[in-house]
């Protein structure tokens, strides 16, 4: 299909005066606009976002359309009006008569109003906000006429639940709009097949087109004067070198994991800053309407870094960046690729990116991420199957606009991808969940929501609780925080927000960090913090904590493969006289084997595991082991974890760890640790919450944290008193195992290791160990035997020097 035979005339001209020609990933978007379903992979800078819409602006151009056209649909509020904003250029050069609007959680009441009644040709939404728009009763009248959808950064959206509600809406707009055209456009797919099966309308089948991937990544490590510590993830030791890439680029974005370690780079390269450089700092926990004019500062091209987190990982084009630093080793080659691709965002320019190991461990990491980057090796995960908290809250959605079949809306929902294997019976114990809360809690009008009328449907028994089922819709789970204010007598400028649980931790007087400034902690006052400002160069306390990722179970296997070298050319010399040391004091570890090394310090007897699982499951391997061997006579007082390895120090030394490894042992261990578990209650938490059991909004307030906390635990113990198999305790249980617990890593460890472990007992410290003994989060074992020896031998000590021994 020629181009001119593609576009309209107004378009066409419209390339032609600008001097460009569509790519030729456009034109086959474009020629494959009346496919049922298309996946788009592109690079990033290279026009996926034309290409997505084209054929709709070719559709408004040829013809006027009455009412919505296309939705598009973005994982960020921000991507959503980055769209609108490059969209309009276009549509208003041509002189097209498209309306185009956004709705968010950003968006006004009357606007939402309005475009339920006269909606826009384009709307712009997120997955929350569709969802909702679907649980009215007039939706059939808001997506009359919708002819396609466009999902953008697919990838981000199909590895969590706010990607299962979106999928379960897209099959409710399907059965609303038979002859929808479903298009999804992503940068770093490492599974294309597995996202078009999500994508398509089950059994449809979905085409994949993917682009010229144009020039590779300009990627290195950033060479430093000073040498990487052992262990930490400040990476304060690289703060002049980045403060020298700054200055020799127009736009830096400094990547860090987490909102901590963040704040802590931002306040020391500002320290650092002598020359007065232009630098500011964007994550999630800061109020929108700092984060607001951060933005705007980067698109009118005035900061000249931005110390940042996730929120800047997706695409939007945020002006001239032309350098990435990604600092702290990036734990998934996906997420490395995807904000590599926020420098020099124009097709076929390589983007230009550096590394920063933050201690020891990382340097190998990130050479490990760079050879990955360099295969086009994308790390990821094979998905299980949908949640059911989230089938059960779109149950509710979808009885909120009004009766329904069951029959139906279960053939609806098989529809959709991660539902495909859905079966009758978990359907209907979804569905009885939602009608009469499940087995212990039928007997509780609160909990009795559905009903099912003469004729077969189903339908909510009182209508006026559709308004709270909106209300309280969505998968985000907030951490419980707490907004953050200068103190003033009507309440001042807002700083943004702390975790609940680290506010109470504050106590009058104490400094911390938020937004790059050091406050200091002034009180709690209706669940807000209030701060004042501190002239302190160093907070008392240093910062609000923020999540950690794990390193991807395939960047683990490159990093062993790694090490089975005889020599490290691409490693710094440090580094590499490091793990020669290694070689020479114990034995470096190996895939398909487990390496355990056992070596006295400080009076204490040592056991090191190394087994490359994630920081989740090393965690876990760290309660589990220490379980088995107090079970054992074994005298464990405590361990540690990192991404890497678990150290246990106790009394006792361990001469045959076989044992210690018994997977159905450790099934049994974590079955019985996780009942009474805080993790347990937690997770449970975000499940009842998803699913509409407990609800955090009410009109005119919400729960606090810990009221939500409170009720959710007296939930919690009376399902597992009374009703163990209940539908939301098998639910927590399986989110439990696959999210922090991480259990099925330590399961794939034992089933490659089997009996494969080597014991390596060594007189001192090894260089790998080493940094084990500098990591913060150290976890002791409570009540153990080895507490009632150690008194046991203090209180012999005291009456040998007393003399009451030979009494």
């Amino acid at each position: 299909m020629s181009v001119a035979g593609a576009l309209p005339q107004p378009l066409e001209n419209w390339f032609k005066t600008r001097g460009w020609q569509p790519h030729p990933h456009q034109r086959d978007m474009l020629a494959r606009a009346n496919d049922p379903c298309t996946l788009l992979i592109a690079p990033t800078g290279g026009g996926k976002t034309m290409a997505g819409f084209l054929p709709t602006l070719a559709d408004l151009a040829r013809a006027p359309h009455d009412g919505l056209h296309t939705l598009y649909v973005s994982p960020l509020k921000a991507l959503a009006a980055d769209i609108k904003r490059n969209l309009r250029a276009p549509v208003d050069e041509i002189g097209l008569p498209i309306r185009i609007e956004d709705r968010t959680g950003d968006t006004s009441n009357t606007a939402k109003k309005r475009q339920r009644a006269d909606p826009p040709h384009i709307l712009l939404t997120t997955p929350e906000s569709l969802a909702l728009l679907t649980s009215y009763p007039d939706a059939p009248h808001i997506f009359k006429g919708l002819k396609r959808v466009i999902v953008d950064e697919i990838h981000a959206l199909a590895e969590s639940k706010r990607g299962d509600q979106l999928f379960l809406a897209l099959a409710r707009l399907q059965t609303l709009c038979p002859d929808l055209r479903r298009v999804g456009l992503s940068a770093t797919v490492d599974r294309p097949a597995d996202i078009a099966r999500l994508l398509a309308r089950h059994p449809d089948p979905c085409q994949i087109v993917t682009a010229d991937p144009g020039p590779d990544p300009d990627i290195s490590m950033l060479e430093t004067d000073e040498e990487p510590p052992w262990s930490g993830g400040g990476a304060a030791y690289a703060i002049p070198a980045v403060l020298e890439q700054v200055k020799r680029h127009k736009t830096t974005l400094i990547f860090h994991n987490t909102r901590a370690q963040a704040e802590i780079f931002f306040h020391n390269l500002w320290l650092a800053n002598d020359e007065g450089l232009p630098i500011g700092i964007h994550h999630g926990s800061l109020d929108r309407e700092q984060r607001q004019k951060v933005e705007a500062a980067m698109v009118r091209g005035d900061l000249r870094a931005i110390v940042c987190t996730g929120s800047l990982d997706l695409g939007i084009d945020w002006g001239d960046v032309d350098l990435v630093i990604q600092v702290g080793a990036p734990k998934n080659v996906k997420r490395l690729v995807q904000r590599i691709g926020r420098a020099n965002h124009r097709y076929n320019a390589p983007s230009k990116a550096l590394l920063v190991p933050a201690n020891r461990w990382e340097v190998i990491e990130c050479v490990a991420a760079l050879q990955a980057v360099r295969d086009h090796d994308l790390d990821g995960d094979p998905r299980g199957p949908g949640p059911r908290d989230v089938l059960c809250q779109h149950i509710l959605l979808t009885a909120a606009a009004g009766p329904f079949e069951a029959d139906a809306l279960f053939e609806e929902m098989q529809s959709a991808g991660p539902y495909v294997d859905l079966t009758r019976p978990e359907f209907d114990a979804c569905l009885d969940f939602c009608a009469t809360g499940g087995y212990a809690l039928r007997a509780y009008d609160r909990w009795q929501r559905l009903q099912q009328r003469s004729d077969g449907q189903w339908q909510l028994r009182d209508p006026r609780a559709a308004a709270q089922i909106r209300m309280n819709a969505g998968t985000i789970q907030d951490t419980d925080t707490l907004k953050v204010r200068l103190k003033r007598s009507r309440g001042g400028k807002p700083l943004g927000e702390v975790e609940e649980s680290f506010a109470a931790t504050l106590s009058a007087g104490d400094t911390f960090l938020i937004g790059g400034q050091i406050v200091r902690y002034e009180g709690l006052r209706e669940m807000t913090v209030e701060v004042s400002r501190n002239a302190a160069r160093k907070p008392r306390i240093a910062v609000f904590s923020g999540t950690k990722f794990a390193t991807s179970t395939q960047l683990s296997q490159r990093i062993l493969r790694s090490l089975q070298r005889h020599e490290w050319p691409d490693l710094p010399a440090h580094t590499a006289d490091w793990i020669h040391l290694q070689n020479r004091m114990s034995r470096l570890p190996e895939p398909g084997r487990l390496l355990i090394e056992s070596f006295p310090r400080d009076g204490r007897e040592n056991l090191c595991v190394y087994g490359f699982a994630g920081r989740n499951a090393q965690q876990t391997l760290g309660l589990l082991l220490t379980k088995r061997m107090e079970e054992t006579g074994l005298a464990p007082m405590g361990f540690v974890s990192t991404d890497y390895a678990t150290l246990i120090w106790g009394l006792d030394a361990v001469t045959d760890p076989t044992p210690l490894f018994d997977l159905e042992a450790f099934r049994d261990g974590l079955d019985g640790w996780l009942a009474g578990n805080a993790l347990m209650k937690r997770t449970f938490r975000g499940a009842a919450t998803i699913s509409g059991l407990i609800e955090r909004n009410m009109p005119g307030k919400r729960k606090s944290g810990r009221q939500a906390t409170f009720s959710s635990d007296i939930l919690y113990d009376t399902l597992l008193k009374y009703d163990p198999e209940h539908l939301l305790m098998q639910i927590t249980r399986q989110e439990a195992m696959r999210g922090l617990v991480d259990f099925a890593r330590i399961e794939d460890l034992l089933t490659r290791v089997e009996t494969r472990i080597d014991l390596v007992r060594t007189p001192h410290v090894t260089p790998f160990a080493a940094p084990l003994f500098l990591e913060v989060g150290k976890v002791p074992v409570q009540s153990g035997s080895a507490e009632e020896r150690l008194l046991a031998e203090e209180t012999e000590a005291l009456m040998m020097d007393s003399g009451l021994a030979q009494m």
